[in-house]
């Protein structure tokens, strides 16, 4: 029996903690100094918002983890000793490990802007982020928020969801204009505005003002100078590998602990796993970090089999991810990319609701389908996954868009509409 020794509770640990469980008996620790047990992170707006309590974000009963055998433990990990096998907490207890999984997650980012550390100021990824929210809003007047990515507009919605007044600056010049073509990013950026939140595009924040007792009441925009009144300033401008502490340590670091495909690092029996870990080299259009639930819950299932002898690579398929931007949801498939590829030819239909639209992506010459955005459309996962394991042709997905549909009661009346659109656009060969 060995020892592991799990750093970090998130999705990846204890992904890897409940699979290691189910395939062997080995000494399991998972190390955390967040919380006591496991949470699901998706899901605290929706404690702040009131929908839940953060009880009922726990997946598990308190009483799983003794029943399964898994030694919860509380504490930061302030150093890993690879040459001993040991890792060294806050109180300078040290904890002996035979195979050591990092999972420490991702941190908010900074970019050395001035008042970056005031009070009332803050990121939204941990509960303690969630605990310190509650305590900057109290009968506060006015938020900013700095960055416009997820969880950018998440935290618009959470604060839009008791009144309080937002503004949001985000340095592209259309929200989320890296990730979403054209089309989509202006239909979302009518939707934040019509949410009464004052969208600011294509700025930048240059620094953050304290009042007198070192809280923060003001931000100014760099390219205009203008003062913005304000008592909470949210940090949303992405995430970064949680990895400071291993700066002294044996264990190859990029912007993240670098790993092959087997999640292995540099240092024998020492793996990463979740946002932390880093790819040497990115598996086809994927980034090397990817930050991401479902794909942080595969790499704990992954290295688990690893660990318990049965070595395997970590294959995600192919990328999909689902979000939210207010009421409207968004699901993709494949890869539609921002700025279409030189092969790559994009199909864009928007209802005259200006709340659903599709973005369809496929090659130029060979009419392979590439992939799907939808926005306030529901579709199923399992019928791209596999049109695009097939490499099915734009014209059979278009053809045949009812068997993706998740919902048909209240999708079927667009997809007649889809496809005349996109036939007046070009010939389908059925």
């Amino acid at each position: 029996m060995k020892h592991i020794v799990i750093i970090g509770n998130g999705i990846s640990g204890i992904t890897a903690a409940r699979h290691i469980r189910k395939l062997s008996d080995h000494q399991i620790t998972v190390i955390s100094a967040e919380t006591d047990y496991f949470f699901s992170r998706t899901a605290l707006m929706y404690v702040y918002m009131g929908h839940m309590k953060f009880e009922h974000i726990q997946p598990y009963e308190n009483w799983f983890w003794e029943e399964n055998n898994i030694d919860l433990r509380r504490g930061y990990v302030n150093e890993v000793d690879t040459d001993n096998k040991k890792v060294i907490l806050d109180n300078y207890a040290t904890v002996h490990y035979d195979k050591l999984i990092i999972a420490t997650g991702s941190k908010p980012n900074k970019f050395g802007w001035p008042g970056q550390d005031l009070e009332g100021v803050q990121g939204l990824y941990s509960a303690h982020d969630l605990n310190l929210l509650e305590q900057n809003t109290k009968d506060i007047d006015r938020a900013v928020i700095v960055g416009g990515g997820l969880i950018g507009i998440e935290l618009a919605e959470m604060l839009r969801s008791r009144n309080i007044p937002v503004t949001f600056l985000v340095r592209e010049n259309s929200f989320w204009s890296g990730v979403l073509p054209a089309g989509e990013s202006e239909m979302i950026n009518r939707h934040i505005r019509e949410h009464h939140i004052d969208l600011r595009l294509g700025v930048n924040l240059k620094e953050i003002i304290a009042d007198e007792n070192g809280r923060a009441k003001a931000v100014v925009i760099q390219e205009t100078g203008e003062e913005i009144p304000c008592e909470l300033v949210g940090l949303t401008a992405g995430v970064s590998p949680n990895i400071d502490f291993l700066k002294s340590s044996n264990i190859e670091l990029g912007r993240g602990v670098k790993v092959n495909r087997f999640l292995e690092t540099n240092i024998k029996d020492v793996f990463a796993i979740g946002d932390c870990a880093e790819q040497h080299e990115a598996i086809g259009n994927r980034r090397p970090i990817e930050a991401v639930w479902y794909t942080g819950r595969m790499m704990g299932e992954v290295v688990a089999q690893t660990i318990c002898g049965n070595k395997m690579e970590y294959n995600p398929g192919h990328w999909f991810n689902s979000a939210k931007f207010l009421d409207i949801e968004y699901q993709t498939y494949g890869w539609v990319f921002a700025k279409p590829k030189e092969y790559e030819e994009q199909f864009y239909w928007e209802h005259e609701s200006g709340k659903k639209c599709i973005t369809l992506s496929y090659h130029k010459e060979t009419r392979e389908f590439l992939g799907i955005n939808t926005f306030g459309i529901r579709m199923r996962h399992e019928v791209f996954d596999r049109w695009l394991t097939e490499n099915q042709s734009i014209d059979h997905v278009i053809a045949h868009l009812k068997k993706a549909n998740f919902d048909p009661e209240f999708f079927s009346k667009h997809e007649d509409e889809i496809y005349n659109a996109f036939k007046n656009r070009e010939t389908i060969t059925t």
